[in-house]
C-alpha cells in the first residue's frame, strides 16, 4: 500500500460471537444476511486478538500490521510518543442478554499485575488469568436505542432505602450500617452460597412469576434480577451478581446519549446497542452474572467503594460535529449528523476510524474519494485534512485521540 499518496482507505472489522449478544442488529448494520449465531460485537481498531483489515484494490492487510510497519505515517508522532500505539477501540455492541457485573483496572495497576502473570507462567489462554495486557479499559458508549445498564453504587439514601424496602433484603442493612459499602459489597461477594441461596430464593420465588406475567416493566430492579436469575441461575446455585442488581444504579440511556466507565467503576450492560469506544485493552475483572472466572480478591482491589452519580454526556456540538468529552487521553468519540448535501471537515490527529451508523457520505482527502454506505467503514491516517458530504440523512461516528498532531 502505497502510504505517500494515499491516506484513506476502506476498514473492514471483525464480529464477535459473543454468547449475550443479538442475532439481527449488526448484520442489518452491515448488510449482511443473519447467520442463525449471535453478532454481539463489530470491532473496528488495531487490537491483536482481532484487529481490522485495510482494504485496497482486493488487497487486505490488518490495520495492527499496517500500524506496526509504517507508525509515523499512520498515527502519527504525538500518538506515538505518548501511547506508542493506536490507543482505541471502537466497537458497535448489540446487548440481548445481560452481560456480567465488571470492573476495569487502572493503567499502573494492569502493568504491574499483566507482568506479574507474564513472570508467573500463566498462558494468556488461561481461563483464570485476570490480566489480558498491560493496559486500562476506561469506556464511553453512545446509545444507538433505548440503552439499559448498571453503573456506580447508589447514592447511600436510596441504597438504605432500597434495602429497607426490599424485605429479603433487610438482613444486608448491618453490614452497610456498620462498614459502608466495601463491607456491603465484601458481605455478598465473599457469602457462602448456602446463603446466597437463603436469602435471594425468597425474592426470586416472588418477583419471577410477576416477570414471567409481564407485571415488571424494565425501570424495576425486580425486572433484571428475575431475567438474571432465569440466565444465569444453575443447578441450585444462585448467581450472587443479583445483589449487584440492587446495589448499583439502573440506567437507561435514551438514543443519543453516553455514559462514561472509569477505572474501578463496577457496571453492567443489560439491553440495547450502542457505539463504544474504549482504551486499546480486554482486561476485565467480574463480580457475576457470568460463567466465566470470578477472583473476588483481585476484583476487591479496583472496586471504588463511593456512590456515584451517574452523568449523562449529551455531548458538545462544534459545527456539525457532536463531540463526546471524556476525562482520559486515550480516546474520543463524535458524530456528525449530516443532512443531504451537507458538508464538514476536520483534519486528522492521528489513524481515524469513520462508520456510517445512517445514510450515505462520501469522504474527500486530498486527491482520493471514498463512498460510504451505512455499515461501512473507513480509516484516514495521521494529518489529512478531510471533507465529508452526505449523500443522504447521514449519522456518522468519528473515533479519534484528543491531542495535538506533534
Amino acid at each position: 500500500m502505497n502510504l505517500a499518496n494515499q491516506r484513506l482507505f476502506k476498514l473492514k472489522g471483525k464480529v464477535q460471537p459473543y454468547a449475550w449478544g443479538g442475532q439481527d442488529f449488526i448484520p442489518a448494520l452491515l448488510g449482511q444476511k443473519p447467520s442463525g449465531k449471535p453478532a454481539a460485537e463489530y470491532w473496528l481498531g488495531a487490537h491483536e486478538s482481532a484487529p481490522a483489515e485495510v482494504q485496497d484494490n482486493g488487497r487486505h492487510i490488518g490495520l495492527n500490521q499496517l500500524i506496526a510497519a509504517h507508525p509515523e505515517q499512520t498515527i502519527g508522532t504525538g500518538v506515538i510518543s505518548s501511547f506508542g500505539r493506536l490507543p482505541y477501540l471502537l466497537k458497535i455492541l448489540d446487548v440481548k442478554d445481560m452481560l456480567s457485573i465488571q470492573v476495569h483496572p487502572s493503567k499502573v495497576v494492569a502493568e504491574q499485575e499483566f507482568a506479574r502473570e507474564n513472570e508467573a507462567g500463566i498462558p494468556l489462554t488461561d481461563p483464570k488469568r485476570n490480566y489480558k495486557d498491560d493496559n486500562h479499559k476506561p469506556e464511553l458508549l453512545v446509545a444507538l436505542s433505548s440503552f439499559w445498564l448498571l453503573h456506580g453504587f447508589k447514592p447511600s439514601g436510596q441504597l438504605t432505602e432500597m434495602m429497607h424496602t426490599i424485605p429479603e433484603l433487610h438482613l444486608l442493612i448491618p453490614a452497610f450500617s456498620e462498614s459502608g459499602y466495601e463491607g456491603l459489597y465484601r458481605t455478598i461477594m465473599q457469602m457462602p452460597q448456602q446463603e446466597v441461596n437463603f436469602i435471594l430464593q425468597p425474592l426470586l420465588d416472588r418477583i419471577i412469576p410477576l416477570y414471567k406475567d409481564g407485571q415488571l416493566n424494565r425501570s424495576q430492579e425486580d425486572f433484571w434480577a428475575a431475567r438474571a436469575a432465569l440466565t444465569f441461575n444453575k443447578h441450585g446455585i444462585i448467581d450472587r451478581g443479583i445483589f449487584s442488581i440492587y446495589l448499583l444504579n439502573l440506567v437507561e440511556l435514551k438514543r443519543g446519549e453516553a455514559i462514561f466507565q472509569d477505572a474501578g467503576i463496577l457496571h453492567a450492560y443489560l439491553e440495547g446497542q450502542n457505539v463504544e469506544i474504549m482504551a486499546n485493552s480486554d482486561n476485565v475483572l467480574r463480580g457475576g452474572l457470568t460463567p466465566k472466572n470470578i477472583d473476588i480478591n483481585e476484583l476487591m482491589r479496583h472496586v471504588r467503594f463511593e456512590p456515584v452519580d451517574p452523568w449523562i454526556i449529551s455531548g458538545t456540538v462544534e459545527g456539525a460535529e457532536r463531540v463526546y468529552k471524556t476525562p482520559v487521553d486515550d480516546f474520543e468519540l463524535s458524530v456528525f449528523e449530516l443532512e443531504a448535501n451537507e458538508n464538514a471537515q476536520f483534519e486528522t490527529a492521528t489513524a481515524e476510524i469513520m462508520i456510517i451508523t445512517r445514510g450515505r457520505a462520501a469522504l474527500e482527502c486530498g486527491e482520493q474519494q471514498l463512498e460510504l454506505n451505512k455499515g461501512e467503514s473507513a480509516v484516514i491516517f495521521a494529518g489529512q485534512p478531510v471533507n465529508i458530504t452526505a449523500l443522504d440523512q447521514t449519522e456518522a461516528f468519528r473515533a479519534s485521540v484528543p491531542v495535538h498532531r506533534t
